[in-house]
């Protein structure tokens, strides 16, 4: 099995590559610093398009899940984001503003 980053230096990485990028990142919610799970909300220009979950798959490797679930109003947006940190209290809600932010979601996938 392939050795487990650490939670908040994932969260660290995720924020400088999006700054490298010429985009900016908040951390909305601290989870767990070690195993925490990461939700990463990306917005381009201010509008957000997506919240990606990074979930663990049977052959115990991560890949990011697009959990957006067609959510058309930011107070349904909050709303998710707010159930899954009751759900999980160690969840880490990032928020990512970059230019295409579908291409860096696809990138997110390529590297887990």
């Amino acid at each position: 099995m392939p050795a487990r980053i650490a939670t908040s230096v994932l969260v660290s990485a995720l924020l400088r590559r999006a700054q490298a990028e010429g985009g900016f990142g908040a951390v909305l919610a601290k989870g767990d610093p070690t195993a925490g799970a990461v939700a990463v909300i990306l917005a381009e220009r201010g509008i957000r398009k997506c919240l990606l979950e990074r979930l663990l798959q049977p052959d115990g490797l991560y890949a990011w899940q697009d959990s957006t679930q067609a959510i058309e109003t930011d107070e349904a947006f909050r709303a998710l984001v707010e159930n899954r940190r009751r759900f999980d209290p160690d969840l880490w809600v990032v928020e990512l503003d970059i230019a295409s932010a579908e291409r860096f979601a696809a990138e997110m996938n390529a590297v887990g």
